[in-house]
Formats: structure tokens, sequence, C-alpha cells
């Protein structure tokens, strides 16, 4: 098994491999959240164009329908019924606008989804958040080293490294 930078765990690495290590790590979280975010935005963006497609799909069978629909549906109920052909077309048209307002609520629920999903805004803050994590991230400061002998921590390392 071996680390990011390819040294084997375990081994003593230098100051350089460790910063080259974080720096690679840290790259690769950006570039994570980024698509993270892109994911979200393409899975918001489906939402709006379904919302959309459901609106339109709506008007359309409104528009398009109430002619040929409201003709053939009142003729319908003038059969099967000796009503009024006026109270037959009146009949048809409130199917016709029952049918546009179920298809306009289904806009509006997935609207409302596309509208809650909070997806790169959350991302967005977590960028933000490392941002000032990395920004307060401080070395941890070394011991002053005497002339002639070293402080009892690299002493350590040097006698587990032989």
């Amino acid at each position: 098994m071996s680390a990011p930078d390819g040294s084997p765990v375990g081994a003593e690495r230098s100051i350089g491999q460790l910063f080259a290590s974080a720096t690679t790590e840290m790259s690769a979280l950006v570039h994570d959240e980024i698509a993270l975010a892109k994911a979200q935005l393409k899975q918001d963006v489906k939402r709006g164009a379904t919302s959309g497609g459901a609106f339109s799909l709506a008007g359309a069978v409104l528009l398009f329908s109430l002619p040929m629909l409201n003709f053939a549906l009142a003729y319908a109920i003038r059969t099967w019924s000796d009503w009024n052909l006026a109270v037959c077309f009146l009949l048809s048209f409130a199917a016709n606008v029952l049918v546009a307002a179920v298809l306009a609520l289904i806009g509006v629920a997935f609207a409302k989804k596309a509208k809650k999903s909070k997806g790169p805004q959350k991302v967005a803050a977590s960028v933000k958040e490392t941002a000032v994590v990395l920004q307060k991230a401080k070395p941890h400061p070394r011991p002053e080293v005497a002339h002639g002998r070293a402080p009892e921590a690299i002493e350590a390392v040097a006698r587990s490294s032989s």
C-alpha cells in the first residue's frame, strides 16, 4: 500500500512531500466539489425543464383540443341525453379545463421542487468553508534548536529511523 504521492505507508516523508500530497488532495477536493455542483445544477435544470414542459403541454392541450374535443364531446352528450346543445358545449369545455388544470398542478409541483433545491448553494458554502479553514491554517511552531544540540523530538525520530 502506498500514500497518494507514491511513497510507502509508514515511511518518513519530507515536508515537501507532505505539502505536495496536501496540495494534490486539496486540488482533488476542489475538483470533486465542482463536479458535485455541476451534477446538482444539472438535476435542477432537469426539474425546471420538466416543469416548463408540463406547463407547455397544459397550454397545448387547452389550445388545440378545445375546438375538436368540444364539438365531439358536446354532440356525444347531446346524443346520450336530450339536453340543450349549449349546455353540452359548456360541459365539454369544463372537461378540457379540468385536464389543463391537472397538468398545470403537475407543473407547479415540479417548479416547487426545483425552487426548493439548494444544491449549488450548499456546495458553494462548503467551498467557502474549506477556503476559510485553509486560510487560518498555520504551520506548527518549530522549537528553537540550540547550537550543536537537536531537540528531543528530532533525536527520537533519528533513533527510530536508524
